[in-house]
């Protein structure tokens, strides 16, 4: 396996962290889920090492190169995924960090890069991939403007976070297919977490690669007007029908049991909306308040991202005629169950 050159392979090894804020914000909840008579289990898989600037063989025909950018949103950092060799193509640029675009070039020294393909525009996604290009050319593809609210009210999910101007060389809809040389992934169309979330199915491995949709070492962020619960639970039940082997998420190690950690995040979601339900039965009605009671004590920015997650919650309860709001939804608005869903309760 080639290296970067010395004079830029400074390869450092991540090392394993304590669990991060994005992950310690679902520390209220059980990771063995219990709702109703089903049940399931979240069983999150945080002991990863890597080895950052290196390309590391995966699964067949799979090689991951892992950014530097560790934080509370990316864990140990952005997975860039290498599929194929000899006509190569690269999924999830990442940042636009030099030594790691350059990892990747010199990782695909020798093949053409024939695509380049972001799962969704969150800087840690697609801000790589023009410099990427730059380097080793291939067409740039993703789902592209969706004419919707991008970002989130919470520090650090601005635009600093999301480019709302990012533009692919082409677009892709749900039920494309991407080929190059002996490989081909079906594009799917993944809303949720972010309107344009795509995923892509090697076709003929049963591998998926997830992007930030499904990962195994979190719960996926739902941060509304960015994300929207509705659409994430519709996403998720679109991969449930599908005989996968294996998920190849943006963040954190493979995931080796793709339905059963689906239905997990399903029934989690389920499991975290009885528990919302039943702070408004009981008159805790505003989001503050109701992130005291489930969360206990966070800092100021883990509980602002926490009650992005509850505002995602009461969102999708309005949907359905569940609960109503004072005004408009929002993090200061005041929240009731109606009656109706009350009674039938």
């Amino acid at each position: 396996m080639r290296q970067l050159p010395l004079q830029i392979n400074v390869v450092a090894r991540a090392a394993r962290p304590s669990i991060p804020p994005s992950a310690m914000i679902e520390r209220g909840s059980p990771e063995n889920l219990q709702f109703g008579t089903m049940s399931a289990e979240l069983a999150f898989n945080r002991s990863v090492d890597v080895d950052y600037g290196v390309a590391e063989e995966v699964a067949p025909q799979v090689r991951r190169v892992v950014a530097n950018n560790p934080g509370p949103y990316t864990f140990l950092g952005t997975n860039t995924y290498l599929v194929g060799r000899g006509r190569v193509i690269v999924i999830d640029p990442g940042p636009a960090d030099e030594r790691h675009l350059v990892a990747i070039a010199d990782a695909t020294r020798g093949e053409c890069v024939t695509h380049i393909l972001v799962t969704h525009s969150h800087r840690d996604h697609c801000d790589g991939a023009r410099p990427l290009q730059a380097l080793v050319g291939g067409d740039l593809l993703s789902f592209g403007p969706t004419g919707s609210q991008r970002g989130a009210g919470a520090p650090g999910l601005g635009e600093a976070f999301v480019d709302p101007a990012f533009q692919p060389d082409r677009t892709l809809q749900d039920g494309d297919v991407v080929k190059a040389g002996g490989v081909a992934l079906d594009v799917l169309h993944t809303p949720g977490h972010a309107p344009d979330h795509l995923c892509f199915a090697l076709v003929g491995q049963r591998t998926v690669f997830t992007g930030d949709h499904v990962m195994g070492w979190n719960t996926t962020v739902i941060a509304p007007p960015e994300g929207n619960l509705g659409n994430f639970l519709a996403s998720l039940e679109k991969l449930l029908p599908r005989h996968d082997k294996i998920f190849l998420p943006a963040h954190g190690g493979r995931v080796q049991t793709p339905q059963r950690v689906v239905r997990a995040y399903i029934m989690h979601r389920q499991w975290r909306e009885q528990t919302i339900l039943t702070c408004l039965e009981d008159g805790v009605s505003t989001i503050p308040r109701i992130v005291a009671k489930i969360y206990g004590n966070l800092d100021a920015e883990l509980k602002a991202a926490a009650a992005l997650s509850v505002l995602a919650h009461l969102e999708h309860l309005i949907s359905r005629g569940s609960v109503a709001a004072d005004g408009p939804p929002g993090l200061a608005s005041a929240y009731s169950v109606c009656p109706a869903a009350s009674s039938a309760s």
